[in-house]
């Protein structure tokens, strides 16, 4: 893939990955074709370059295995690299520079420190904030990410995020979130995430995996997915909650799943193929019939058809139809027996409202209890506050009474500044402020002193 001409346009950029696992970047002279390879990582795809402004010639390049780092190409800004790594700030970018070259504008997020900007002096060797991107959070009790690998059964290195609540005291069992990404095709980073803080305020670890069909890591790893969707790539997430459980971080009777997209699909899964594993689960617009997910492509999805049908399998040919019944949780629907809530947006072209209305009906014919909730006006996820305010009270009430953490009862005004209609179940998870009775978990009631609310 081209990133850039050089400054005289003699020479092309490419991120290449023909050849290797990994995607490198390759120069290659326009004039004799000549192509020679610039750098590459073992184990990751390069990230962003850093270039001379004046021949964009690469300096240097970025990296994101646990963490963010910058790897040197010309030794005129092996200094700058060498203090910006020392200062603690968290993983930074170059986002402008002066003509002369001498000061620099770097973004830098941090998993306790959301988004802040700073002018670097190169000469001087000196930072100065110039702002933060959410300054009502400076002072906010935020919990730091942990990087940590986890191995697999069949060893895979599986770069995973946790964050811990701050007031537990280490080798104390604690409720926990398997927090799944979307796509399959991306991957969770260091940094600041509002869930990973959200959750943590409430009194649970959170665990967010880069499991097998993770972008980021070279084609091996993302191949590794292909008709891999509930089975290892849901071993994976299985291979997570074990290695939390092993550590002494984890109560293995207090552990939830919860995720979007992908992310619900693989909660719903979890739920079907490891019902002894999860206290309770979160689907958020996931999809619950792989069969039906591939035949409701939306147009602007079909240049990425024949990967979906790689990854997942080809609902036309009798192998893919059988693949795809297979590893969809809606025909394992029965086998559900833990605690379930749904959220889905009406207006979803991607995952279809369908996918979780035809699992809720499923569950409700079977006797299966089932918590839902709908958007009329959301699509693939929640956008508007007031929706996403309603969902999380929602959620964190349903993880309160399930997992035992904290929570805050719900303002009348916040239902009704959202659009949400409850489709099914949810009765008693929503307690008016006012109200004096407590709940089953009234003793883990969100106390409003507490510095970091849901909102």
């Amino acid at each position: 893939m081209p990133s850039h001409l050089d400054a005289r346009a003699k020479a092309v950029f490419l991120r290449d990955s023909r050849g290797r696992d990994t995607a490198s970047l390759s120069r290659v002279d326009l004039a004799t074709g000549e192509t020679m390879e610039i750098a590459a990582h073992a184990t990751a795809d390069l990230g962003s370059l850093l270039l001379d402004q004046d021949t964009l010639e690469p300096l240097a390049y970025s990296v994101i295995t646990e963490r963010q780092e910058y790897v040197v190409l010309d030794s005129r800004v092996q200094a700058d690299l060498d203090f910006l790594q020392e200062q603690d700030i968290g993983d930074w970018s170059l986002k402008s520079r002066t003509e002369d070259d001498r000061t620099w504008i770097i973004d830098v997020t941090s998993d306790t420190e959301p988004g802040a900007s700073y002018l670097y002096d190169r000469q001087a060797k000196s930072l100065r904030e110039l702002h933060q991107s959410r300054p009502e959070l400076a002072d906010a009790p935020l919990a730091s990410m942990r990087p940590v690998t986890i191995v697999s059964r069949d060893k895979l290195d599986l770069v995973s995020y946790l964050t811990l609540p701050r007031e537990v005291p280490e080798g104390v069992l604690q409720p926990m979130v398997l927090l799944v990404h979307g796509g399959p095709w991306q991957r969770n980073i260091f940094g600041y995430h509002f869930l990973h803080q959200w959750l943590a305020n409430r009194g649970y670890a959170v665990l967010s995996v880069n499991f097998r069909g993770s972008t980021g890591f070279g084609k091996a790893f993302v191949n590794a997915g292909d008709q891999e969707w509930g089975r290892r790539m849901d071993d994976d997430l299985l291979d997570a909650v074990a290695w939390a459980v092993d550590r002494k971080i984890a109560d293995p009777m207090r552990v939830a799943i919860m995720g979007g997209s992908y992310g619900g699909y693989a909660t719903l899964v979890g739920l079907t193929r490891n019902p002894d594993i999860y206290a309770c689960g979160i689907d958020i617009v996931g999809p619950s019939n792989l069969e039906t997910l591939l035949r409701t492509v939306p147009p602007y999805w079909e240049a990425i058809r024949v990967q979906m049908h790689k990854a997942i399998g080809d609902p036309d040919t009798d192998e893919g139809l059988r693949l795809a019944h297979e590893r969809s949780p809606l025909f394992q629907a029965d086998k559900i027996s833990k605690p379930l809530l749904i959220g889905h947006g009406a207006n979803d072209p991607r995952v279809k409202q369908a996918e979780s209305d035809q699992m809720v009906a499923v569950l409700k014919d079977k006797g299966i209890p089932v918590d839902y909730v709908l958007f009329p006006d959301e699509g693939h996820g929640f956008v508007r506050p007031e929706n996403k305010i309603a969902f999380y009270a929602v959620a964190e009430a349903f993880l309160a009474r399930h997992l035992g953490g904290r929570w805050e009862p719900i303002h009348p005004e916040e239902l009704k500044c959202s659009s949400m209609l409850i489709k099914e179940g949810i009765e008693g998870y929503l307690y008016p402020c006012e109200q004096k009775d407590e709940p089953s978990t009234g003793s883990n009631r969100y106390d409003r002193t507490d510095r970091h609310p849901r909102h």
